[in-house]
């Protein structure tokens, strides 16, 4: 298996009509062991959109081993032309914890294939299974009527809202913080898409470290997606808001705006950052707010 690299370097831009710009530990992917001073001013010019560019600097420029943040929107098309269907939920298995303070799910047979035999033709069984949860199980997807008695629920929710949406992942693994905010989601086109939020706490799934100081999205971040148009917001962590903050300011922003959350996603780093379709229609309940959703994506 080869090991994805990143460039890490300093950089020093002069604008030719005056002034400029710095920047410190930028980082890039970079397919080999090393690249040019010059293809690293290319980018900065490029991706920052810069224009009467005098001079780049580079400084302090040096290799790691990390993983690559911005996979390219084809990378799926290397393997064929075909389809690539990616799981992004969590097993929901009897007695688990998805929430502290919120019941595990109970899982039963409510017609057992032993017990079925007496019903049918010698040989022929079926099971009929019992589960008894809360909407909040497993990853799920919140309706605004969750949180704001006026708004739509699970029937209600509009199938544009959370099926085959054009997908973008935002990569905040390694983020000094807990709090993602608006800066980091800046870079990124949001509207008519799913906005899907790669922390990495995900592979605390069923551990007690889970519940404890988890990456959430800021009151500013949410009113940036919601201003910028994003259709749907998922994140791969416990919770999208501080679960410190009662007055939950993500939920509120979002979902006052008709904006469904998709919480506790899982394994959103096997999806490329751009170029695939994101799926997660809960079934059609009348008042309810929230249920689980077999989230995916296709690539």
């Amino acid at each position: 298996m080869t090991t994805e690299k990143r460039v890490v370097f300093d950089f020093d831009v002069r604008f030719s009509n005056g002034g400029g710009i710095q920047g410190q530990d930028f980082r890039l992917d970079v397919a080999g062991d090393d690249i040019a001073d010059d293809a690293l001013a290319a980018y900065i010019i490029r991706d920052l959109r810069l224009l009467m560019v005098a001079e780049v600097r580079i400084l302090n420029k040096r290799i790691v081993a990390e993983p690559h943040k911005r996979a390219a929107a084809d990378a799926a098309a290397a393997h064929g032309t075909g389809s690539t269907l990616i799981d992004l939920s969590h097993v929901i298995e009897a007695d688990m914890i998805t929430y502290k303070g919120l019941p595990a799910p109970v899982i039963c047979d409510h017609l057992s294939r032993l017990a079925s035999r007496a019903s049918y033709a010698p040989g022929t069984e079926f099971q009929i299974g019992r589960i008894e949860m809360v909407g909040n199980t497993g990853t799920y997807l919140d309706t605004p009527y969750h949180r704001f008695a006026h708004g739509y629920d699970l029937a209600g929710l509009p199938l544009e809202q959370a099926s085959d949406l054009s997908g973008v992942v935002i990569r905040v693994t390694g983020s000094a913080g807990r709090a993602i905010d608006w800066t980091l989601l800046a870079a990124v086109e949001v509207a008519g898409r799913a906005v899907l939020i790669e922390t990495g706490w995900d592979r605390h799934w069923r551990t007690d470290a889970y519940f404890e100081g988890h990456p959430f999205l800021t009151e500013k971040a949410a009113i940036w997606l919601r201003d910028n148009g994003a259709r749907l917001v998922g994140i791969d962590s416990l919770n999208i808001d501080d679960t410190a903050d009662l007055r939950r300011p993500v939920h509120t922003t979002l979902l006052e705006a008709g904006i469904p959350i998709v919480e506790h996603l899982t394994n959103l780093s096997a999806l490329p950052t751009d170029g695939f379709r994101f799926c997660a229609a809960p079934p059609k309940v009348s008042q309810m707010g929230t249920f689980p959703v077999r989230a995916h994506a296709i690539v």
